[in-house]
Formats: structure tokens, sequence, C-alpha cells
């Protein structure tokens, strides 16, 4: 009699565990972190998109031209320093003015801004020239989370909030928890969101911009992307995630009391999984991203 009545109560644990919704994480599967910051860390995120590969080359770029200009005007400051100190140039020169001099000092810098200009621009272009996007996602900053809307998809849209933003922005056993549950660890407390924008690997991503209340800013550092967000206003930009994994990113423009506490989390994931997902949004499968 014993062994029926357990057997009766395993039998409805696996019916009530079969019947509670699925989750992103069951859905998505195990995604490698990969867009989030590092202790200490002083260099870019690693590259997930061909904009983020062409800043970090400008930003070397411009970091050998700026360092070559630093060293030749130092070395110009302390030859001038001992060569012409009073001690080794008692007798200082007179005259006004040098005529070649000043017109190299000027068109120097015309052609280093020149230069500079000619490998910057094409980079901003880029990322200015919006394509057609094979999955488009209009973001909306309020105070203090992100709304998210599919338009192509009906019924796709979400609210996404810090997770611990319940909690008073404060780490406890309850927000660990919660970390956990949605696939983080403690590390990725006030960088993990409820929920997540979800895009397939390899395709357009173009991102509708705004503000509902003031100034917000998308951005996702790995990516290389950065728009305010201001009310009234619609913005657009763009990316093409080359890896699967998950993304961090923080509000980076200036707007009340919470703003440290809106990170962005973006999956990008296979386009099975991607489809998998959508599927199971649209029929309000999901209960916890």
């Amino acid at each position: 009699m014993k062994m029926r009545n357990l057997k009766a109560l395993g039998f409805a644990a696996a019916a009530t565990l079969t019947a509670l919704p699925a989750t992103a994480q069951s859905i998505l599967g195990d995604l490698p972190i990969i867009g989030q910051p590092q202790p200490g860390g002083i260099g870019f995120q690693p590259a997930a998109t061909s904009l983020a590969e062409e800043v970090h080359w400008l930003d070397g770029f411009l970091l050998v031209i700026i360092t070559v200009i630093v060293l030749f005007v130092t070395g110009l400051i302390l030859w001038v320093v001992f060569r012409y100190n009073r001690k080794s140039n008692p007798e200082a020169a007179e005259f006004t003015h040098n005529s070649p001099l000043e017109i190299a000092w000027t068109v120097v810098p015309i052609l280093i801004l020149v230069v500079i200009g000619a490998f910057s621009l094409p980079v901003l272009f880029d990322q200015q020239r919006i394509p057609e996007g094979d999955v488009v996602v209009k973001v909306t900053g309020y105070q203090w989370y992100w709304g998210y809307e599919y338009p192509d998809e009906e019924g796709v849209e979400f609210s996404s909030y810090m997770i611990g933003a319940d909690a008073g922005n404060m780490m406890t056993p309850e927000v660990s928890a919660q970390l956990t549950q949605a696939g983080y660890t403690d590390d990725q407390f006030r960088l993990a969101t409820d929920t997540a924008v979800v895009v397939p690997v390899g395709k357009t991503i173009v991102m509708q911009v705004t503000g509902g209340d003031v100034i917000h800013s998308w951005t996702i550092p790995a990516f290389g992307v950065k728009q305010d967000g201001v009310p009234g206003r619609l913005a657009q930009l763009w990316f093409r995630a080359d890896q699967e994994g998950i993304y961090f990113g923080q509000c980076s423009e200036l707007c009340g009391i919470a703003h440290a506490y809106m990170p962005i989390t973006v999956k990008v994931v296979s386009e099975e999984k991607y489809a998998e997902w959508l599927a199971a949004v649209k029929a309000g499968e999901i209960e916890t991203w």
C-alpha cells in the first residue's frame, strides 16, 4: 500500500514538473558569458561584432599617433630646457619669428588631423548607416528599467529589470538564489537582468531606441554600440554578433537616482534556439527568462 502511494506521489510530482512553464534557461541552454567587465580591467571587452573590431583598431591606431606626438613634444621640451637654459646659453638670441617653423607647426597638425579623419570617418559611417534588419527590436528606457518590443513579432514585448532591483539593489540570499535560477553567479550581480534581449547569431539586428521619461543610453561595449534614447525621438543602431554568448551593458546616460541599477543583458543564440524561444514567448510558455 505504501509503495503504491509513493509511486502515485512520484507520478504526481513528475506531472507537476512537466506542467511548469518553461524558462529561457531551459530553452536557450548554458551560454558563455563573453561581454562583461573584469576586475582591474583597463582594456576593451572582447569584440563580438565588426563594429567593435573597427573601434578597437581605430583606438590602437590613434594611440600610436598620440604616443609619437607626446614623445616628440616631451623630447623637444627637454632639449630646449637643457640646450637653451641660462647656464648653457647666457646670451639669448633676439628674433621675432621663424616663417618655415611657423608654417611647419601649422601644416603638420593639419595633415595629422586629415589622416585621423580619413580613418575615423569610415568607422563612424559604418555605425550610422543602418542596414535592413533581419530582426528589429524597439527598446525604451524608463526610470529605471528597459522595455523591449519585437515589432515584427506579435505579442513579443517585455520589461527588463536588474535581478535584485526588488531587494533595494542589495545582495541578499534571495537575490543570490534568483541569480542561480537564471543561470548566473553572484559575480553577475548588478549586471544580469530578469529578462534578456534574445537575438540570433550572425544576423543583422536593428535596435530602435527611445526614452519614456528622461534621456537614457543603450549600450553593449562588446558590440561597439551606444545610442541615446531621447523621449519623443526614435533613434537607431545596428550590430551583427559573431559569437553565441551573453553580453552585458549599462545605461550610459545619467538618468536619476537609480541610474547605476539598470543594466542590459543580450543573449546571442543559434537560429534554431532563437526560433524556439520566439515560439515559446508567443505561446506564453515562458515564465522566467
